[in-house]
């Protein structure tokens, strides 16, 4: 708390534009000549605040980044701000015209809803960054909108707001916590809160959450950006039942379908690499369906076809060979082609990427992509290339 004091000072707000862009391996020279004028305490507050920020521009960009307050917590957990930007649209389409944000943490949610023209009752019971997102809202301009409360989200009444978005906290002191009922608060509580909210309501979990933990009244949406799966996200108001994957940027929609399982076949031509939220949402059998293709193995999220067709829901990879797992025949092939530049992918198999690098030692000038997986049952290695 002393030290966002510090740094919301005039002397304070001055020290972290100077030292905005230091190489963090000059701190050392900096802050030694730095606290020739400055009080120690203001440089290493400022100091550590400038490495938060430079870290932040990859959930936040650079333009807010460089405005807003870190907690280091705030910074690993916080919403990137591309999937709170997407969540904020989707609130406003339901018609919400208020949100109270439960555990807001440094305020990236609650920045998106503002900006989407939502007011936000920010709630969090943690002094520190309650009092992050509260400075967060003025930098950015927005305090107009955002009313930040340090309390016991469990304690709040939220009867006069639209909506409510619920973050529960899902670390602890040894680290991720993957049963719901240990979030903090709890996701049953959660829920209950969602339940309530006159128009509508949503919950961040993680993406590995059960299916069979998802309420029989929610709809479940699985969240990617640029290819990586961020989140999970139970909605209340919108449609009960409804599993969707959603892909940033975007967005792109993959719906449930409730078709059956795919198919197993023979490798054809092609093989696609489903994106994680669609692998997480159980959405594999729709993106096949669109890509006329059939499974390697039964067990295995890997699609196959003879065609190739472009789809945002999955990456397609040309096959050039099929191959037994073999280490040795592995290593030959790609010593007879020149491959250099090797990426190695594995679904279903106990074979570690780096292990199996260092045992052919890919050498040449050209590149070439592993699949270690299984094909009906039987361990197998596809060898291919990206088709961009």
């Amino acid at each position: 708390m002393n030290d966002l004091a510090l740094l919301l000072t005039p002397e304070g707000r001055a020290l972290l534009e100077e030292v905005r862009d230091t190489d963090p391996a000059q701190e050392l020279a900096v802050a030694t000549r730095l606290r020739r004028e400055h009080p120690a305490e203001l440089v290493s507050a400022a100091l550590g605040q400038a490495r938060l920020r430079q870290r932040a521009v990859v959930k936040f960009g650079a333009e807010d980044a460089e405005r807003m307050f870190f907690t280091p917590n705030g910074v690993e957990q916080s919403t990137r701000a591309s999937v709170a930007a997407y969540r904020a649209r989707r609130f406003a389409e339901l018609g919400v015209t208020s949100v109270a944000d439960l555990c807001c943490g440094i305020g990236g949610d609650a920045i998106a809803l503002a900006r989407a023209g939502i007011r936000v009752l920010a709630v969090d019971r943690d002094p520190l960054t309650a009092a992050a997102a509260r400075a967060n809202a003025e930098a950015l301009g927005l305090a107009g909108l955002i009313e930040v409360r340090e309390a016991d989200v469990t304690e709040v009444d939220t009867a006069g707001y639209d909506a409510v978005f619920a973050d529960p906290a899902r670390r602890g002191g040894r680290g991720r916590i993957f049963d719901p009922e240990a979030y903090s608060p709890p996701l049953s509580w959660a829920v209950s809160a969602a339940r309530r909210a006159p128009r509508a309501a949503a919950l961040k979990i993680a993406p590995g959450v059960p299916h069979e933990a998802v309420p029989e009244d929610a709809e479940a949406e699985w969240i990617s950006d640029g290819g990586d799966v961020k989140e999970a996200v139970l909605w209340f108001g919108t449609e009960p039942g409804a599993v969707r994957a959603t892909l940033l940027p975007g967005p792109r929609t993959l719906l449930a379908r409730g078709l059956p399982d795919p198919d197993v076949r023979p490798p054809g031509r092609y093989l696609y690499e489903p994106d994680g939220a669609v692998i997480r949402a159980h959405l594999v059998a729709e993106a096949a369906e669109e890509l006329d293709g059939g499974l390697l193995d039964a067990t295995i999220a890997y699609v196959t076809s003879d065609a190739l067709r472009p789809t945002p829901y999955a990456t397609a990879y040309e096959i050039t060979d099929h191959l037994p797992f073999n280490v040795k025949k592995l290593k030959a092939l790609l010593r007879e082609r020149g491959v250099g530049n090797l990426t190695v992918k594995k679904r279903g198999s106990a074979v570690e990427p780096e292990e199996l690098r260092k045992k052919v030692k890919p050498q040449g000038p050209h590149a070439a992509t592993v699949f270690l997986t299984r094909v009906a049952g039987a361990p197998a290695m596809l060898i291919g290339h990206r088709c961009e």
